[in-house]
């Protein structure tokens, strides 16, 4: 392909625009650091010029001198051009150090006096390359910046060549970048020649997804729909500038395509992708154009649409490079996905039409036979409305929503103004498909639509809700919807469950009440059951069951069993707010976490059956969670990543998603990733106004915190969450899990009397809830209370009871912390075989960032010289006026411990240890803590 300078990459650079290439770059900077050069080798448009621009402005400042060209197709026939652009300005400073020869033969080729050649000046115009580039590096190390080697004059790439062969040891490094074809194109290796031998190839492949929808946003196309975006990226094959030049067309388009339509390909893309379509004949064109038409065309398929030659034709066009060859595949494949969108959009709409009609009858599957008959239809038809609808059905029941959606926008315009369902009932279906598919925001354009148009309430109502339940998270944003849909509801008892349903929700997210939410629940549960619409019914009780499993409240398990009592709508019994879902919550609040594993397990198979993507998020989280629960940390670390990218490239769920795999980070990856991830999830929290999971996100910051080391953030984040979760009404300590981590903190700051507040406050609401794994998570953290106020026997006692219930119960992570406090509060009287235990635990849960905390813990050990454990100081009457934390700290300053040590046996910082000497001092009149160890013997001494 052949790329016009008119809409090539900008010739500016701009570092912030290389996106999606960390790799890429980083594997070029390391070896530009190291002396080396770089050949970037790509397809048109891939970005290869981006990349080499950025390289070259950062590694710039580091070379004596740049030397820089740019070749283009229109100029390779012209000899020396390239040399000339290397080589021009630079020429009147080298030719004086250069031998009579090679100066008269380098001048020659440069300026164009005396007809050089390399036939006739070959030798002494190569080795006057070489000697230029050696004289230019003497004075310090040279950077050549070739973009477009395929066009160089091979005039110019042989001299180069030879030059850099030979090169060894001169500051001399090579930027290059060229173009090739084909993922596994060797085309780089005749270009290597030009480059020294340690050159480093790297290949530019197509962008992701989420990075053509940066790169969109980059660029000012950032409100494109996702759906949209979706469609970009393959089109686009993601190409970067296939996909910018995509989306300028969309933005000067005025009419979006709608569903199902193809992209408008911009008249540029076509010149380049089609240039060699005049080559084609006639009717090799055309079936070309049924193949772009089809959605999976095989010479079969085109021999029943009529192509009687449809092979020979596909073998011309192969030829051609329009299509892709492949003898193991039936399928015609085009080279690009944009070969076949340009032929396509290139096409007379009444030859697209043929195209399918043909196919119409053509095809095999009734889900792409109704399409193309849609497709090759115009105006209103109840007939073909009909068969659409029953092939939206069908590919609602494959798990297809996607193209359920698409099916049911098409059954819409076919439908006649007074068919029955209406038009807007179709088109309301559709916006429903589409939410199932993760297309939220085409969902609410649609029903806004629906809106503009619709007088009947049936259909109002459901528009309303349509949009509230994209919102999502975001809630607060629609809420001046509500009184519109009640208004509109009017005194139907089947349409105010409806909206009293999402009202719930609205108390919960935007008001963070929970009590309310619950009465709203229970109320349109109510609403549903007089109106006997059992399935917002059962999606009722689902939500009122799982806000009375957040508050703790007694009615919970009777809530769960009416939501699961028959009959069960099949569609409420999977979805991520139906009472499987809250039957799996209330199984992981109650320790049970191999039934909880089962549960969801089959929940995230059901939904991915279906196509559910917002189940999808939701239920890949719930399985992370079990798995970080029951101590597996790298298959946690997994599952809530995957959650997260698909989360991301939805749109739904990025908040909860961020912060579960926060959680899963600090146990088991990289912990500045949770911290980064955590500070993300709040940020978006308090922006969406979504208190629910604002103490989430607060939670998961606590944890990454304390994982980190830095225990005075850890109370701070989580003294926010009992806060808010107090105000909020959760009384049920399973529901966070943060206590324990909130008291630990306490305790590394010097606030053991608050972290027994915490405790005691937890455990009562544990106990009356019978929450076993966090009874015993709060006795390891009372242990460390107990350790601190000097109770060191009792505080092991406990460490050893809540490691053995924590095994028992399945909590393999809890069980190591308990195994590593254990191992820290012996302190140094077993020495470092003490952890070997710990090590074990954390190493089996593949808890990365818990090893490095045990690994510190050894290297401190190995520090410090061994200390006996220091004698009681009760006797030291001197000393009672000190508090319990003071009296330890100054018997370990006693027995010669450093701050650090202190710190590390009584799992405070070295700053509480400051603070609380400092204390110790002024209680005790004395100055430093020499004074403490001479007080201490002049008491013996008595």
């Amino acid at each position: 392909m052949t790329v016009r300078r008119d809409f090539q990459e900008s010739a500016r650079c701009r570092s912030d625009l290389v996106i999606g290439r960390e790799d890429v770059c980083a594997a070029a900077r390391a070896q530009l650091a190291s002396g080396g050069s770089v050949l970037l080798h790509g397809p048109a448009g891939i970005g290869k010029s981006t990349i080499l621009r950025a390289l070259a402005e950062e590694y710039a400042s580091r070379a004596h001198i740049v030397l820089r060209c740019s070749a283009t197709e229109s100029e390779s026939h012209l000899p020396f051009l390239a040399l000339a652009d290397l080589l021009g300005l630079v020429l009147d400073d080298v030719c004086p150090r250069l031998p009579a020869a090679q100066r008269t033969a380098l001048e020659s080729a440069l300026t164009g006096r005396g007809e050089s050649t390399l036939q006739r000046d070959g030798l002494a115009l190569r080795l006057a390359v070489l000697s230029a580039l050696r004289a230019l590096a003497a004075r310090g190390p040279v950077l050549i910046v070739a973009d477009d080697l395929q066009w160089l004059d091979p005039a110019s790439a042989e001299l180069l060549g030879f030059a850099a062969r030979r090169l060894g040891g001169t500051p001399v490094q090579l930027l290059c970048a060229v173009r090739t074809e084909g993922q596994d194109s060797q085309e780089y290796d005749r270009h290597l020649r030009s480059c020294p031998p340690d050159t480093l190839a790297v290949r530019l492949g197509p962008l992701s997804h989420s990075r053509i929808a940066e790169l969109l946003g980059h660029r000012g196309h950032g409100g494109l729909p996702r759906s949209t975006v979706r469609e970009v990226h393959r089109t686009s094959g993601g190409n970067p500038l296939f996909a910018l030049e995509l989306g300028r067309a969309l933005a000067e388009s005025p009419t979006p395509p709608r569903p199902g339509e193809p992209l408008p390909v911009p008249t540029s893309l076509r010149a380049l992708v089609l240039s060699r379509l005049d080559m084609l004949s006639v009717e090799a064109r055309r079936t070309l154009l049924v193949a772009s038409a089809g959605a999976r065309p095989t010479p079969a398929l085109l021999h029943a649409a009529g192509r009687e030659n449809a092979e020979a034709e596909c073998a011309q066009a192969a030829e051609l490079g329009l299509l892709a060859t492949e003898s193991d595949a039936p399928a015609v494949r085009f080279a690009h996905p944009l070969i076949s969108a340009a032929l396509y959009a290139e096409a007379p709409a009444q030859e697209r039409r043929a195209a399918h009609a043909a196919l119409s009858t053509a095809a095999s599957d009734p889900i792409e036979r109704a399409r193309h008959l849609a497709l090759a239809t115009t105006g209103a038809d109840p007939e073909v409305a009909a068969r659409l609808a029953e092939a939206a059905a069908l590919a609602r029941d494959r798990g297809a929503p996607s193209v359920a959606a698409q099916l049911g926008l098409l059954a819409a315009r076919h439908t006649p103004v007074d068919g029955v369902p209406s038009p807007e009932e179709r088109r309301l279906g559709a916006a429903e498909d589409a939410i199932t598919a993760g297309e939220v925001d085409l969902a609410r354009d649609i029903a806004r639509e629906v809106l503009k148009r619709a007088s009947v309430p049936a259909e109002r109502v459901r528009a309303w809700i349509i949009v509230i339940d994209t919102a999502g998270h975001t809630m607060a944003e629609v809420d001046a919807l509500f009184p519109q849909a009640l208004a509109d509801a009017g005194d139907d008892p089947r349409l105010l469950a409806l909206v009293h349903y999402q009202l719930g929700w609205r108390a919960l997210i935007v008001e963070g009440d929970f009590t309310a939410a619950r009465d709203a629940a229970a109320h349109a549960a109510e609403l549903a059951a007089r109106s006997k619409d059992r399935r917002t019914e059962l999606l009722a009780l689902a939500f009122q069951a799982q806000t009375e499993t957040l508050m703790g409240h007694p009615e919970a398990p009777r809530t769960i069993k009416r939501a699961l009592r028959e009959p069960q709508d099949p569609r409420v019994a999977w979805h991520h707010n139906g009472a499987g879902s809250a039957r799996f919550r209330w199984l992981v609040m109650g320790d049970q976490l191999a039934e909880a594993r089962a549960t969801v397990t089959g929940l995230l198979r059901e939904v991915r059956r279906r196509g559910s993507v917002e189940s999808e998020v939701h239920f890949l989280r719930g399985l992370a969670e079990t798995e970080l629960r029951a101590g597996h940390c790298g298959r946690a670390l997994d599952l809530a990543r995957d959650s997260l990218k698909l989360a991301r490239d939805s749109g739904i769920g990025e908040t909860a998603s961020a912060m579960l795999t926060s959680l899963a980070e600090a146990s088991g990856g990289d912990v500045d990733r949770a911290l980064t991830l955590a500070r993300e999830a709040v940020e978006h929290a308090e922006e969406d106004g979504d208190q629910m999971y604002l103490s989430r996100a607060l939670g998961a910051l606590g944890y990454a915190q304390l994982v980190a080391g830095d225990p005075a953030g850890t109370v701070r984040s989580l003294r926010r969450v009992r806060s808010l979760e107090l105000g909020l009404g959760i009384t049920d300590p399973a529901r966070g899990r943060w206590q324990g981590d909130l008291a630990e903190a306490l305790v590394r700051i010097g606030e053991p009397a608050e972290a027994q507040d915490v405790i005691d406050s937890a455990r009562e609401h544990a106990l009356r809830l019978g929450r076993e794994s966090v009874l015993a998570v709060l006795d390891r953290s009372e242990a460390l209370v107990r350790a601190a106020q000097g109770a060191g026997e009792a505080a092991l006692d406990r460490l050893r009871s809540a490691q053995d219930r924590l095994g028992k119960l399945g909590y393999g992570l809890e069980e190591a912390r308990a195994a590593f406090a254990l191992a820290r509060l012996r302190g140094r009287r077993p020495g470092p075989a003490a952890y070997d235990e710990a090590t074990r635990m954390f190493r089996r849960c593949r808890a990365l960032p818990w090893l490095r905390q045990v690994d510190e813990a050894l290297t401190t050990l190995d520090a410090e010289p061994a200390r006996t454990v220091p004698a009681a100081l009760d006797a030291l009457d001197v000393l009672d006026v000190l508090a319990a934390m003071e009296r330890q700290v100054a018997a370990l300053v006693m027995e010669g411990a450093t701050n650090r040590e202190i710190a590390a046996r009584l799992f405070i910082s070295v700053k509480t240890v400051e603070a609380t000497l400092t204390r110790v001092y002024r209680k005790l009149g004395i100055r430093s803590r020499v004074d403490i160890v001479r007080l201490a013997a002049g008491r013996r001494a008595h």
